[in-house]
């Protein structure tokens, strides 16, 4: 409920005045309950709420535990306040030179030299492979299935949630690709025979590309250029690889995160993916917009709304669309006032 200094603002109309407005948004994005926007928003956002709708399988995941599954939580938490704070740009929801990271999720990115549970902010190295939500290993486990990758899903998870864009459902009547877990087949070779149903061809141009350039990260986040194998492949030299744990899995097929997009260009790996997605900053801020506004009025932004949203983004360009700064700007504009 709003507290006092809000309901006196609100019982003397106050409210309205945009500098009292502004100065109010800042004292609550630093109170100590805003925790509960950060939790909340990134729940539906990023669907952080399904993080344990899966578990991973503990022959083929030996190192997950319910402490790295925290570590995963915290670290898309504690990005998203420092984003925020800081009021970084929208190409950081893609892509940065940190990470937020404790010693546990660091062992999991091969991160050295941290230690500890607390969350600090930590340089990436430039082989990190790491940088922005998209490899963030909640966002990774949640696209997941538990046994293994589709990039099915993860691409449908990056057209809605970064990009706005949400792929249309499938046609029914065609059967769900499901990962061949005994290492026979990797997932692309399913795929490419799933595509050849026409009525699935052209959808998947869209969905594929961007899950084929998350194919370098396993279930859980971890980073690999090998698929782990129940049955076929090879087997892993060092038994106890993992933390100790005793390794059972084999090392199945190699991993092939090339892809290329409808419109044309091809990217060899994530990086390379990202890089095409900050072509365009105003795309990635205007789903951001929208997102706010779905989290803070409970409706999506419609049609008629369109030029209210674009005026969100106009006035936000200077600051490179920080986070910060479209928080203030969604509750600025009539779209939050008038719902």
């Amino acid at each position: 409920m709003p507290d006092e200094v809000l309901s006196a603002l609100a019982a003397n109309n106050e409210l309205r005045e945009p500098k009292k407005l502004r100065d109010q948004v800042e004292r609550l994005l630093t109170d100590a309950k805003a925790e509960r926007f950060v939790d909340d928003f990134l729940d539906q956002w990023l669907d952080l709420r399904d993080i344990n709708k899966t578990t991973p399988d503990s022959v083929l995941y030996p190192e997950f535990s319910t402490i790295l599954r925290d570590a995963m939580l915290g670290e898309s938490r504690a990005y998203f306040r420092e984003l925020l704070s800081k009021d970084l740009g929208i190409a950081f929801v893609v892509q940065s030179d940190f990470a937020m990271l404790n010693q546990r999720l660091a062992q999991l990115y091969g991160i050295p030299g941290i230690a500890g549970s607390a969350f600090r902010r930590v340089a990436l190295p430039p082989d990190a492979q790491r940088g922005g939500f998209l490899t963030h290993a909640s966002i990774l486990k949640v696209t997941a299935n538990g046994t293994t990758t589709t990039p099915v899903k993860r691409g449908a998870w990056v057209q809605s949630k970064i990009l706005g864009q949400p792929p249309e459902p499938p046609p029914p009547n065609v059967p769900a690709v499901e990962p061949d877990v005994r290492g026979a087949t990797t997932i692309r070779e399913q795929l490419d025979k799933h595509r050849s149903n026409a009525a699935c061809a052209s959808c998947h141009a869209e969905i594929d590309p961007p899950g084929f350039a998350l194919e370098s990260y396993d279930v859980i986040g971890g980073w690999r250029q090998r698929y782990r194998s129940l049955d076929q492949g090879e087997p892993v030299t060092d038994r106890f690889a993992i933390f100790g744990q005793p390794v059972a899995y084999r090392h199945g097929p190699a991993v092939d995160p090339s892809g290329e997009l409808p419109s044309g260009p091809a990217f060899a790996d994530i990086e390379q993916f990202k890089k095409l997605l900050l072509e365009d900053e105003r795309q990635l801020a205007r789903n951001f917009v929208e997102q706010l506004l779905v989290y803070a009025t409970g409706e999506s932004a419609g049609y008629a709304d369109r030029a209210a949203v674009e005026q969100i983004l106009d006035r936000a360009r200077p600051s490179r669309y920080g986070l910060r700064t479209l928080v203030h700007e969604v509750v600025q504009s009539p779209l939050f006032q008038n719902k």
